[in-house]
């Protein structure tokens, strides 16, 4: 392939195109009796155009010119016809592939031109058709593959691009993902703790006996996020491992995650019909992550003082549904779907990466209702 060929090639490749034109020369003239023959100026010539291919990638239109005036100057001269050429093809070639297709045809039409015209009038050989179709054939020979190399390059730059892209876009999405486990742990158990800290102060006078059950919430919640951090970080340090680490997050989880709601101040309780162990591992993490950032809002929000985390396991589907008995989503304070928070952004973004879906509604007793529909199938 022409596209990135080893640096190697634009050594070495001149150095034997000048020994073969050399060689060549003097070769083709014990064929052609009737044509001059090769001197030191030949030589110089044949030298001359092959070393010329050194600037060829930076300036492949200089040398294309260059590389004709060195072929017709020869043909001019009456030597016999052979490897002479070569070095102007390869220059053509790169031309084409470059897209400087008017500069190559141009060079090809002067060359064609001087050849029948050497043949002619400075060989002083008569007409011949045969001699005519074959130059034609070459040139043709020559701007063809040309156009094949273009195309080949083309293709190739095409690739690395669509691959470029790909890699981006790649990357892109890891750190979505990210972003969305950092929001979910840090948001999920600094809430918690951030309420349970404004309850311990808030009691700590009036009612200090209960000032223990506080601080107790604060220290699950907080070494649960560290556990989870920990994990996290692992997954970003990890280099070539064979499958890689994820932070806890399971739905078998969730009666731990309402414990801590409800020692936050929202009485949670928690309804799985179903087996849990039918949902695929990807589909589980999302669940449990938007049921997080549910409750999350929930705790933050909603001012509710119930909460009910409903799961259902079906044969194609999970459906899970976080109601609560608070303000509702329309109101003040709460994310609702038209001034979409990071969490709620996040969870939509979780349930379209799995072809799910995400609904927002009031509830019947007034508050919140958050549904979200995961399809089982299609998920590794």
């Amino acid at each position: 392939m022409f596209f990135g060929p080893p640096r190697r090639f634009w050594v070495i490749g001149p150095i034997l195109l000048a020994f073969v034109q050399v060689v060549g020369t003097f070769g083709a003239s014990r064929g052609q009796p009737e044509a001059r023959d090769p001197d030191v100026f030949a030589v110089l010539l044949a030298l001359a155009g092959p070393l010329s291919l050194y600037a060829l990638r930076r300036r492949p239109r200089t040398v294309l010119l260059f590389v004709t005036a060195v072929t017709s100057v020869y043909v001019a001269s009456g030597y016999a016809f052979g490897p002479i050429f070569a070095s102007f093809v390869a220059a053509a070639v790169v031309n084409v592939a470059r897209s400087r297709r008017t500069e190559a045809w141009t060079a090809v039409g002067v060359l064609l031109v001087m050849a029948v015209v050497g043949r002619l009038l400075i060989l002083d050989h008569g007409w011949s058709w045969g001699f005519f179709a074959g130059v034609v054939a070459w040139a043709l020979l020559v701007l063809a593959a040309g156009e094949l190399v273009r195309l080949n390059r083309a293709r190739m730059i095409e690739y690395r691009r669509a691959r470029t892209e790909e890699r981006r876009r790649e990357a892109g999405e890891e750190r979505l993902r990210i972003a969305r486990e950092l929001h979910d742990v840090v948001a999920h158990h600094m809430s918690l703790i951030h309420v349970q800290a404004g309850v311990a102060l808030h009691l700590v006078d009036r009612k200090p006996e209960q000032v223990e059950t506080a601080l107790e919430t604060i220290k699950d919640a907080s070494k649960e996020a560290l556990t989870e951090l920990r994990a996290l970080i692992g997954v970003l340090r990890a280099e070539g491992e064979q499958a890689p680490r994820a932070p806890v997050a399971r739905l078998e989880a969730l009666d731990e995650l309402a414990d801590r709601a409800s020692h936050a101040g929202v009485t949670t309780t928690v309804d799985v019909t179903g087996d849990l162990a039918d949902v695929p591992a990807a589909v589980g993490t999302a669940a449990y992550r938007i049921v997080q950032e549910a409750v999350t809002n929930v705790v933050r929000h909603s001012g509710a003082t119930r909460a009910r985390i409903v799961v259902d396991v079906g044969a194609h589907d999970l459906d899970v549904t976080v109601t609560d008995d608070g303000r509702g989503p329309g109101n003040a304070g709460r994310e609702d779907a038209t001034h979409e928070g990071t969490g709620l952004r996040g969870m939509r973004e979780r349930a379209s990466a799995l072809g799910g879906s995400i609904e927002l509604t009031e509830a019947a007793s007034g508050g919140a209702r958050l549904h979200t529909r995961l399809p089982l199938g299609g998920v590794s």
